[in-house]
């Protein structure tokens, strides 16, 4: 039986300042939560994050997040939670430290917030977290009965943190539509367990064209501190319009290439997810036979906000064909979403699309 199946967080809150509502809004859902952030992070809005809680009729726990989104981490996090009685567990900070807190809730059967400091991942609203290894070595997708029960965004703290953060959001979210629409082609399941309804594809429609129309606008806008129209459209698009569109109208060889990228030592795992997805997107595009005019615009886009655009932007300026021939075994590997745009890719044809996206953008 086919069937089309559409999910999305149960509430989304987005502006300058609401940080200081996160207490008020946790109380609703809970009354022991656990906060997850990492040190950097927590320096950053951890004042914030007390008044807030002042201000309600509850307290917090805090644990420091370790850094990398493993099993091992998601364990030990887990036994924290039990140790606190936890009813609530809260991601604060980037995309690994979220859907860390979305793995301890599954884990432990409690609410899940996602307050994200970044708008460099559509992680926030999903409900599935991308788990590593220790090493940070893509390892595979951890799906959950629901996506989080709430998601709050504040985009001051956004605007303060590093304008690559504010660019890896938008070539993430760029694949969106992209991936989109090569999955349909196949008819193939998008990560929400069915068939893509009109309401996900829309909505993945919509993230690329408040990319094109207002993403260089609020790129600038951030590098000088400035919370506008502009940046409030992409913060939305590249967390919430991305985050229901990937997850509700399919993904393909973009983030199966990104997740290939692990596969590699060396400078490379510098790159932010986003950043990584970015060239991604340019290599779906060459795989499907897009025509070198319909792939500019996507160039162009990712040179005005400092996304890569080449071999040496990736630090991969000397990889050998055979590195690049592993990234491809790794992005057409089983159960990889690669499957979902054209099952019979290989690794030599994701290494030559590799090599022509850097061919076209260096020429």
């Amino acid at each position: 039986m086919q069937r089309s199946v559409f999910i999305s967080p149960k509430k989304y809150i987005q502006g300058a300042g609401v940080l200081a509502q996160l207490g008020e809004e946790v109380e609703k859902i809970g009354r022991a939560p656990l906060i997850l952030s990492d040190e950097t992070v927590w320096g950053i809005t951890g004042d914030a994050v007390e008044e807030s809680f002042k201000a309600s009729n509850i307290s917090y726990s805090y644990e420091e997040f370790g850094g990398e989104a493993s099993v091992t981490e998601i364990d030990r996090l887990t036994e924290v939670g039990k140790e606190n009685n936890a009813d609530v567990v809260i991601g604060l900070g980037g995309g690994k430290t979220i859907d860390t807190a979305k793995a301890v809730g599954d884990n432990l059967e409690i609410a899940v917030v996602a307050a994200p400091t970044t708008a460099s991942t559509d992680a926030p609203t999903s409900a599935l977290s991308v788990i590593y290894s220790d090493e940070g070595v893509f390892e595979g997708y951890k799906f959950y009965n629901k996506n989080p029960d709430l998601v709050l965004i504040d985009s001051k703290v956004v605007v303060g943190a590093p304008i690559s953060l504010l660019a890896s959001g938008m070539g993430d979210a760029m694949a969106t539509l992209v991936e989109a629409k090569a999955s349909q082609k196949r008819n193939s399941d998008t990560m929400a367990g069915g068939k893509a309804t009109l309401t996900g594809t829309a909505i993945a429609e919509k993230a690329e064209e408040v990319l094109f129309t207002q993403g260089i606008a609020a790129y600038k806008a951030a590098k000088e501190g400035l919370v506008t129209p502009q940046l409030e459209a992409i913060i939305e698009t590249n967390t919430l319009l991305s985050g229901l569109g990937f997850e509700n109208s399919g993904l393909a060889a973009a983030h199966a290439i990104h997740n290939g990228f692990t596969a590699l030592e060396g400078d490379i795992h510098g790159l932010t997810h986003g950043q990584k997805v970015a060239y991604g997107v340019l290599t779906q595009l060459v795989l499907e036979g897009y025509s070198e005019m319909e792939i500019v615009p996507y160039v162009d886009f990712f040179r005005a906000i400092d996304l890569p655009t080449t071999l040496e932007d990736l630090h991969l300026e000397d990889a050998s064909y055979e590195d690049l021939v592993e990234i491809g075994k790794l992005a057409t590997a089983e159960g990889e979403t690669s499957h979902n745009m054209d099952p019979e890719l290989t690794p030599e044809q994701i290494a030559d699309a590799i090599l022509a996206v850097n061919a076209m953008t260096t020429a």
